[in-house]
């Protein structure tokens, strides 16, 4: 596997190697120590697995501590854009945020460890998105950013007319109103 390290510390893109021949392909999505020789050391604990259709937007969501998760992400079925927002305070890339296309074809995973807010928009007609999670959910640490916050201005990729959005995540508070313990 190859490990690419993006601009802002800790996001990681994983690109795992794919075996393919005429029957089809194999790659394998996770091993532990493999991971952990290349300093990836997560516990995860919960996998996760989502269907979307076109226009979909999940997020942004969060964790708070003292379970906050960290989430190695992949895409098994179609394409979507990826986004994680810095919400670590003390770090010099707080309230930024990272894009990435992750599809079915490349089996490209991105890792967004603890202290980030993370959302997707789904790019092809139907996305099936898998997740693995260091700590369990708890609905009563859950926190969440507004998708079309003006100061973080992410372009989902999705035109307005077609965004399919709960109305939950429209119920987010803005970035510069949110409280973490990051």
């Amino acid at each position: 596997m190859e490990i690419i390290e993006t601009d802002i510390e800790g996001l990681l893109i994983i690109k795992p190697k794919i075996f393919g021949d005429s029957r089809g392909y194999f790659c394998e999505t996770y091993n532990k120590k493999r991971y952990q020789d290349a300093g990836i050391t997560q516990n995860f604990c919960q996998d996760n697995l989502s269907c979307s259709t076109y226009g979909v937007i999940r997020g942004l969501h969060y964790q708070l501590h003292p379970e906050s998760q960290s989430k190695l992400v992949s895409v098994v079925e179609g394409k979507v854009y990826d986004v994680a927002v810095d919400l670590r305070k003390d770090s010099p890339t707080f309230g930024k945020w990272y894009g990435i296309i992750l599809d079915a074809e490349s089996k490209t995973q991105f890792l967004i460890p603890q202290g980030f807010a993370h959302g997707f928009s789904v790019l092809s007609e139907r996305a099936v998105f898998t997740y693995k999670c260091d700590n369990l959910y708890n609905p009563s640490l859950e926190g969440g950013i507004r998708l079309d916050d003006p100061d973080l201005n992410i372009d989902w990729m999705i035109p307005e007319e077609k965004r399919i959005i709960s109305e939950k995540d429209t119920k987010h508070p803005f970035f510069k109103d949110v409280i973490t313990n990051f």
